[in-house]
């Protein structure tokens, strides 16, 4: 009986280490699943760049490699979208990341879903492991989030008890991130030629953070804005002088206030 449960103990439980990536290992050369794929990934990148979020120990990638070796088997997975807080060492070209051996766990991991069905819900344990079961019980990165971009689906997954729960957004369809400071959610319109869903960015005050092109636009905005008062206030100025002059006063001649 002792023998039956030390070996059922041996199949489940896990031996997990952190090495860095074989120079000689390959990464899976998966081709796209669609070109909204990579628009999805860099939208979500740029609003945090041009609003000044990113620093430079931070780590954020798109299909970009996430290592662990898992008994005695090295394992390389690569989200969709992933952010990591703070890495050891910043380097300009990286292949691959290997969590606790070059920084911190990955705070997020972000699948968009594709057409392979149930790629990003995969729990298989064998190796090579599914998605779900990598980051959940193998890096146990703190928030997954799969999101389908055609419907605008999106499941947002807290790691509590080595588990991911499900959680519901706020009353504006949006999860605040702490780990953050900003809240994410599902915004719909054009970019870059894909009219569709999109994931967003808030500020803690609800303001959406803007992509670059927005941004020129409301500064195009702004600086209209700025021409029309100054015309209204060039008007107003004519219409004073016309004013004292019909009176009979020199507008460049008044006397001076007591």
């Amino acid at each position: 009986m002792a023998t039956q449960l030390s070996e059922a103990k041996s199949q489940t439980e896990l031996v997990i280490s952190w090495e860095a990536l074989p120079k000689d290992f390959k990464l899976e050369d998966e081709p796209v699943e669609n070109t909204g794929q990579p628009l999805l990934a860099g939208a979500l990148r740029e609003s945090l760049e041009i609003n000044g979020f990113i620093q430079p120990q931070m780590l954020i990638a798109s299909n970009f490699g996430l290592c662990a070796t898992v008994n005695g088997q090295f394992i390389a997975k690569a989200p969709d979208w992933v952010y990591v807080p703070s890495v050891n060492q910043v380097v300009g070209n990286r292949k691959s990341y290997t969590p606790n051996l070059e920084g911190d766990i990955p705070a997020i991991a972000i699948e968009f879903l594709s057409d392979t069905e149930g790629g990003e819900y995969s729990v298989k344990r064998a190796y090579p492991p599914g998605k779900w079961f990598f980051y959940e019980q193998i890096l146990q990165i703190p928030i997954y989030i799969i999101f389908e971009p055609d419907g605008g689906l999106l499941e947002y997954y807290q790691l509590e008890n080595k588990r991911y729960e499900l959680k519901q957004p706020d009353e504006n369809g949006r999860h605040w991130i702490d780990v953050m400071g900003l809240f994410l959610g599902t915004w719909q319109g054009t970019k870059e030629a894909r009219t569709g869903y999109w994931l967003r960015w808030w500020d803690q005050a609800g303001n959406l953070l803007p992509w670059a092109v927005e941004q020129i636009e409301q500064e195009r905005q702004r600086a209209e804005q700025e021409r029309q008062r100054a015309e209204q206030e060039r008007q107003q100025k004519e219409r004073l002088i016309a004013y004292l002059q019909s009176q009979g006063i020199d507008p460049n001649n008044l006397p001076p206030f007591e």
